[in-house]
């Protein structure tokens, strides 16, 4: 299984799950896990994706999603969960 974490930041607004899931959806990501919270007007959300089944490769992903966010207007990055665990190890 290759499984990345994608966060997605910015001012709340209607349909942001919405948008970013449908494109999961459409590229076959599966959601693992998805958490999501409001503070202060903000939206943050992070979520545990299998990408083993992606029909776009890792950067291409990461160019939508981000080009996604931006025409919602929330930050939306993903990384592989084995660079996160490095970047993130004591």
């Amino acid at each position: 299984m290759t499984k990345a974490i994608i966060t997605v930041v910015g001012k709340d607004n209607v349909g942001i799950i919405a948008c970013v899931c449908s494109y999961l959806a459409d590229h076959h990501i599966n959601i693992l896990n998805i958490t999501q919270t409001i503070v202060d007007g903000y939206f943050n959300m992070i979520m545990i994706v299998d990408l083993t089944e992606a029909t776009s490769t890792f950067d291409t992903i990461s160019s939508e999603l981000e080009d996604k966010g931006k025409s919602i207007g929330v930050q939306v990055k993903i990384q592989l969960e084995e660079i996160f665990n490095k970047m993130h190890r004591v």
